[in-house]
């Protein structure tokens, strides 16, 4: 269990929070590009760690965000007109009186003072440096002496074709999301299914890759995995070790990397990102995004894996890549109790929306001090303790090493989850690293970092 005033410290992130001021110094999801599909368009609101912002793509194509109420007499800037300033200039324009702010914050005009006023130039909007890399816009909140260069995770130098981002929104608190995303226990249990058990052998219960069709048998036969985890300089990596029916052992590898990202394991191994970004105290996004091409050459794994099973996944994202809640906690996420008795261990058919039941139904944020944790909890004790320790020496000394930061010989592109059962001897840990031979026999190995590492917000 936790302090009431550590799950204060974990679960508070507005502006003078500790927390808060951990996950400022990391560059940030702040929306989609695809929210802002072209230049001088419309404006989008944007809260995020607590703040109230308005993004908007100027005539240049630049990404301002911008906090949402004017420095004159807070009217929202989301009202506000994007267009063309004077002198060659752009920015968001206030519908209130027409005063106007660029990308930096720098009020343009002033028109609603007299021409000689010399005042414009002594009044700033509070802004955020913005970088734009694999279809999402990310931004820095912390001091400015202290922003370090972009965590390039690949997308930098991922083809647009590839680039593929989305966000869908929870109602809780982003600690209890996150806790989710590192607990590879409850796919045993909350997304199981009686008819995994039946599922035949298709000689792939050996060491090797099994087919993703046979993780689903492995998740019902052993329903209680033990838990490893292995400290990193980004974080950790933990596997979740189950026994097959064959006898062999089974290893789930899912990467954690401070603050708030996970990949989480698939066969042969998987570079997705799956971000959770507080909005507020209350509410967070999952952004997930593709980081790098998953060359697959020998077929592991076959069909994938939601191409068995009885549940549907989210769909119809509409415009701008935000995934819609179709199932919610006034509709009780659409639970069918029927199906729970006789089909799902769950009732409710969506696959993530199993998970966001779970962690709603606990509140915008639970009372840490009331769990009881037990071995299954391994990850997640492990998170909330880096978590904890960077926020407690960040509140004494502002100029704290914190990890997961760009570095000598920090390659965020080398990080991946992965799934397979293990060769007598075979060490989990050396599994979806540079030195996996399945990942250079795949032509996966990034080149070397570019020096120095690319900068960002310019």
């Amino acid at each position: 269990m936790l302090s009431t005033n550590d799950n204060e410290i974990l679960t508070r992130v507005g502006p003078g929070t500790p927390m808060g001021a951990v996950l400022r110094r990391y560059w940030t999801p702040a929306l989609l590009s695809d929210e802002l599909p072209e230049p001088a368009g419309v404006p989008v609101r944007v809260r995020l760690l607590g703040e109230d912002l308005v993004a908007f793509r100027d005539r240049t194509g630049r990404v301002g965000l911008i906090q949402e109420n004017c420095p004159h007499r807070g009217a929202s800037l989301y009202f506000g007109r994007n267009e063309d300033g004077p002198g060659g200039t752009c920015g968001l324009r206030c519908p209130y009186h027409g005063w106007q702010f660029d990308a930096d914050g720098r009020c343009i005009d002033m028109p609603s003072e007299p021409p000689t006023s010399s005042f414009k130039e002594r009044v700033t909007a509070r802004t955020y440096p913005t970088h734009e890399s694999g279809g999402i816009v990310w931004t820095y909140m912390g001091p400015p002496d202290t922003m370090t260069p972009f965590r390039d995770f690949g997308t930098e130098s991922l083809p647009e074709d590839l680039r593929v981002a989305a966000k869908l929104q929870c109602y809780c608190s982003w600690l209890q999301t996150m806790e989710g995303n590192v607990d590879t226990a409850h796919i045993s249990w909350l997304h199981s299914w009686p008819g995994a058990n039946d599922i035949t052998d298709d000689g792939s219960d050996k060491p090797g890759y099994p087919s993703n069709r046979l993780t689903w048998k492995f998740w019902a036969h052993d329903r209680a995995p033990r838990l490893e985890v292995h400290d990193t300089w980004y974080g950790f990596r933990y596997a979740g070790v189950r026994e097959t029916p064959n006898g062999h052992t089974n290893v789930r590898i899912t990467e954690y990397i401070f603050p708030y990202s996970t990949i989480i394991a698939a066969v042969p191994y998987n570079t997705s990102h799956l971000m959770v970004v507080p909005i507020d105290d209350h509410n967070c996004w999952r952004f997930t995004f593709e980081s790098s091409r998953m060359p697959n050459p020998a077929g592991h794994g076959g069909d994938p894996l939601f191409s068995f099973g009885p549940f549907a996944r989210p769909g119809g994202r509409r415009p701008g890549g935000i995934t819609p809640r179709n199932y919610l906690a006034e509709a009780d996420y659409n639970i069918d109790r029927e199906v729970q008795r006789t089909t799902t261990f769950s009732g409710v058919a969506d696959f993530v929306s199993q998970d966001l039941m779970v962690t709603e139904s606990m509140g915008p944020i639970y009372d840490r001090s009331q769990e009881r944790l037990g071995t299954i909890d391994k990850a997640i004790i492990r998170m909330r303790q880096g978590l904890l320790r960077a926020a407690k020496a960040l509140a004494d000394d502002p100029s704290a090493p914190l990890p997961a930061l760009p570095g000598p010989g920090h390659d965020f592109r080398s990080l991946r989850g992965t799934d397979k059962i293990l060769e007598d001897g075979e060490d989990w840990r050396l599994l979806g690293t540079d030195d996996d031979p399945a990942i250079r026999e795949a032509g996966a190995v990034p080149p070397p970092l570019p020096e120095p590492q690319p900068s960002a917000g310019d």
